[in-house]
């Protein structure tokens, strides 16, 4: 077969992610461009997102608990849009968790941080840029400048707190930034933070520059293959019982005879 839609332009950590997961997940996501459903956790994810961006767009002086719960009736306008609420269900019961569980977690960030002591580089930063042939796209939700002059990725998390077995899977989105930084703004980061404002702690890891060339090599290889599969027409499932489980493309993948896992 081949596909009527062309490729994506470039490739984001995210998308890396659906890829290296399942190349059959790629390609309804990002190809075929089928539109995955909300859930309550993806739309709990962004409705903080929208929160703590703003907070921190804010001169420093400005940034106090206060404010931070100004900016949830406009959360409400911006993410809970018609689609989302009937993805997911959204009753009165549901809006009044959802409600409940960030003034929760805007109370334990402030626990976590002091955001007006803080120097950002940037919130919500974009950053495009090729790296050994391979485009590639991001968006972070902040780079820090720490007292001693280096840079810090920062990540907000509102889900679990993983699995520690798990740290390498953790990571490998914010090592991915890291490499976009190095190649967009000439500077390495020095540390990677994850802020996990759910559960009110924090993960942290060094960035050392055997990783980012690893990350960096693994997206190109990525990259290459998604332009092969592209070219062939068809992009192999991988089912597994991880990578099934919550995929948003279950359904159609049994129609075309996958063997999807129950």
């Amino acid at each position: 077969m081949s596909f009527e839609q062309p490729l994506p332009k470039s490739l984001s950590p995210s998308r890396l992610q659906d890829f290296q997961s399942c190349p059959r997940k790629y390609q309804h996501a990002s190809v075929e461009r089928i539109p995955q459903p909300a859930s309550y956790a993806s739309a709990k994810g962004r409705f903080v997102h929208y929160i703590f961006e703003h907070l921190h767009r804010l001169p420093a002086p400005e940034r106090t608990i206060e404010r931070t719960r100004d900016f949830v009736d406009s959360a409400i306008e911006a993410v809970l849009t018609v689609d989302v609420r009937n993805d997911i269900g959204m009753d009165d019961a549901m809006l009044k968790k959802l409600l409940q569980e960030t003034r929760a977690i805007i109370t334990t960030y402030f626990e976590m941080e002091d955001p007006t002591a803080i120097n950002h580089e940037g919130v919500e930063l974009r950053l495009g840029v090729e790296i050994d042939g391979t485009p590639l796209f991001g968006i972070l939700d902040r780079l820090d400048r720490d007292p001693d002059g280096e840079l810090v990725i920062v990540d907000y998390k509102t889900g679990g707190l993983p699995n520690r077995n798990y740290d390498t899977s953790t990571f490998a989105n914010a090592e991915l930034y890291a490499a976009l930084c190095e190649a967009k703004l000439g500077e390495q980061p020095n540390k990677i933070r994850l802020l996990y404002v759910a559960q009110g702690e924090t993960i942290e890891r060094s960035v050392s520059e055997v990783t980012i060339r690893a990350r960096a090599s693994a997206a190109a290889n990525a990259w290459q293959r998604i332009n092969r599969y592209y070219d062939d027409g068809e992009f192999p499932a991988t089912p597994s019982k991880s990578s099934c489980r919550f995929c948003a493309y279950r359904e159609i993948c049994k129609a075309d005879g996958v063997p999807v896992p129950a």
